[in-house]
């Protein structure tokens, strides 16, 4: 992109964070004009540390939040979520995992889910103060540093109570499948009632499990859609990815990736939309 400096420091996840944050990433960026983009849906959390010029929330197609921030945390989205960013952004961004949300924020994932938030209305300590010591750090280690002791301090201390097992099972079972087992299959091996078990689920993630499925396996389509227009020389494979995914057809996740992204297959593979994932270097799936 022209006229764009990016510059981009990624810290691997602390063994005390391992299951609550995927990876914290330090970004800068220098333009000579606004950047807007917009960011599909996906399962990770982004909370946004900002020491730079605010940043404006556009739209939030499936859900609430608009508006100007310095930082803040984006909720489970069922959708993708618009935004503009100034001509000099510098941030920390930690990659919440719907799990993590509870433990480390103190909230159930349902009071976020859908929504934008100001960090400093969830956590008081993440507020002006805060970043004012992320920008006097200086450099990049120190302040990813100084956010990794603050989210172990939460994670160690009374922020929120440890993850429900059913949940974190049902959690488990539904990204290990790539978002394609039966939600009814899962709740028949739990004993328990659709209702409970999916209560219990959307408290604790805020989306139901046949929700949360349905972001799943888009991340992990959208990230086969990605690679193979690179393989395939533009060439987009749509039904190949839809079957590898458990789609009906081509057009079922025709379907499902405008939803999420707001746009169609083809259009999804040129724009090369970020994502948690591009921010963290990593697929969706791999570990």
């Amino acid at each position: 992109m022209t006229g764009v400096t990016r510059e981009v420091v990624r810290l691997p996840t602390h063994p005390g964070l391992q299951g609550l944050v995927a990876g914290i990433v330090g970004f800068r960026e220098q333009s000579a004009v606004p950047l807007e983009r917009r960011q599909p849906a996906g399962t990770l959390l982004p909370l946004v540390l900002s020491f730079g010029d605010p940043f404006e929330i556009v739209e939030v197609a499936a859900g609430e939040g608009a508006g100007t921030y310095g930082s803040f945390l984006s909720g489970f989205m069922p959708g993708p979520v618009s935004t503009r960013s100034g001509r000099s952004h510098a941030c920390v961004q930690v990659y919440l995992t719907p799990l993590g949300v509870s433990r480390l924020l103190g909230v159930p994932g349902q009071e976020v889910a859908g929504r934008v938030i100001a960090a400093e209305d969830l956590i008081p300590q993440f507020g002006a103060s805060f970043t004012e010591r992320l920008a006097a750090a200086g450099t990049w280690r120190p302040r990813l540093d100084l956010v990794e002791s603050a989210l172990l301090a939460r994670a160690g201390g009374s922020a929120g109570d440890p993850a429900d097992p059913l949940v974190s099972w049902l959690w488990d079972r539904i990204t290990e499948s790539g978002g394609q087992v039966r939600i009814r299959d899962l709740v028949a091996e739990t004993g328990w009632s659709h209702r409970y078990v999916t209560t219990c689920f959307q408290r604790a993630v805020g989306l139901t499990p046949k929700a949360a499925a349905g972001v799943v396996r888009f991340e992990r389509a959208a990230a086969d859609i990605s690679t193979s227009s690179i393989h395939r020389l533009g060439t987009l494979p749509v039904a190949e990815v839809a079957a590898r995914h458990g789609y009906a057809d081509q057009s079922h996740l025709t379907r499902d990736v405008v939803r999420y992204a707001g746009e169609p297959p083809a259009a999804l593979a040129a724009s090369r939309r970020p994502t948690a994932h591009t921010a963290l270097g990593t697929r969706p799936g791999r570990r």
